[in-house]
């Protein structure tokens, strides 16, 4: 496995890349804008092809590179599925799997920090957020954060996993990169409480100032998404228009979801499954099949619709397009 811990010193964050081996697909957790490039490198060095990147929870002190990410990879942008970004073209919710070649993470719902903060297990390992930190936990008084709901995540859910497990955050202040779940039930001082309010009144007197970029930062990452016009530009059409092509007898229709998706939210009729990160060689495969072809994609939001017109283009395939706003704005 192939498995890189990065470091932003200017906003303490950690970011993560995972990939089953050389020349495989990868994915990453809570990017930094400004790192991107670097992240771009060493996919590019490793031959890793990026197909999935997770944000844990709205960040208040970077902008994520998360779209920045999907403009330059075309990957699929994730976040939990009360995160209010519009960048993110799948949501997961609480035990969800998360799939790459040979890689399985499990979404674990961990609010507190925020209410849409997310932790995500993988075999030995779990990264945690600002849930769980090294020798600390995340602060509950912004974004709808709460101590109570804190408290839960915690010893209701990180710290019932094996003591073995080791933790991944996505800041640390202080210089440590990895902990255990074991030894933070020693070793962290916030967790040495026998209450659920004693852990709240903890939390809840801080008296921490608010991070330097918050202002700037939540709402930027809230609104990376590609907006309706955007879609509308890679050969976007309505559901009304959809309906209408689809009579053609050379018309294709494909739902680029994942089956996790569709288990919650079916098909429309007559679609075909290929799952976005699987268009590569859908398209590689079934070139001469596709040349004479209207096709038309769509997926939850509209985003990964929109990129795979995109992608099209370098397969020289001319009559594609896509259902603006995808499947569930329907």
């Amino acid at each position: 496995m192939i498995f890189r811990q990065f470091f932003d010193s200017i906003s303490s964050t950690y970011t993560y890349l995972i990939a089953s081996g050389h020349g495989r697909e990868a994915l990453i957790i809570d990017p930094v804008l400004e790192k991107t490039d670097q992240y771009i490198k060493l996919l590019n060095e490793l031959e890793l092809r990026l197909v999935k990147v997770i944000d844990t929870h709205i960040h208040a002190d970077h902008i994520s590179g998360i779209a920045e990410l999907r403009n330059k990879t075309k990957c699929i942008t994730i976040m939990g599925e009360q995160a209010p970004a519009d960048v993110v073209s799948m949501h997961v919710k609480d035990n969800e799997k998360i799939v790459i070649e040979k890689i399985n993470l499990t979404a674990l719902y961990t609010p507190g920090h925020t209410d849409d903060s997310y932790s995500f297990l993988m075999n030995d390992r779990v990264f945690t957020g600002d849930t769980l930190l090294i020798k600390g936990t995340g602060r509950t008084d912004f974004q709808n954060g709460n101590s109570y709901d804190q408290y839960n995540s915690l010893f209701d859910r990180l710290l019932k996993l094996p003591e073995d497990t080791f933790i991944y955050p996505a800041h640390d202040y202080k210089g440590e990169s990895v902990s255990t779940i074991g030894e933070e039930k020693k070793f962290n001082p916030r967790l040495q409480v026998t209450s659920v309010q004693e852990y709240a009144s903890i939390m809840d007197n801080l008296n921490l100032s608010n991070p330097k970029l918050m202002d700037i930062a939540v709402p930027a990452n809230k609104n990376l998404g590609l907006k309706i016009n955007q879609q509308k530009q890679s050969n976007g059409i309505s559901y009304d228009k959809l309906k209408s092509l689809v009579e053609k007898d050379n018309a294709m229709l494909i739902d680029l979801r994942e089956s996790s998706e569709i288990e919650k939210n079916p098909s429309i009729v007559n679609s075909i499954h290929i799952p976005y990160s699987n268009l590569p060689s859908f398209f590689a495969n079934e070139k001469e099949k596709l040349k004479n072809k209207i096709i038309i994609f769509y997926c939850a939001v509209g985003e990964r619709s929109s990129l795979a017109v995109n992608l099209s283009q370098s397969y020289k395939l001319k009559e594609v397009f896509h259902l603006v706003g995808g499947v569930n704005n329907l």
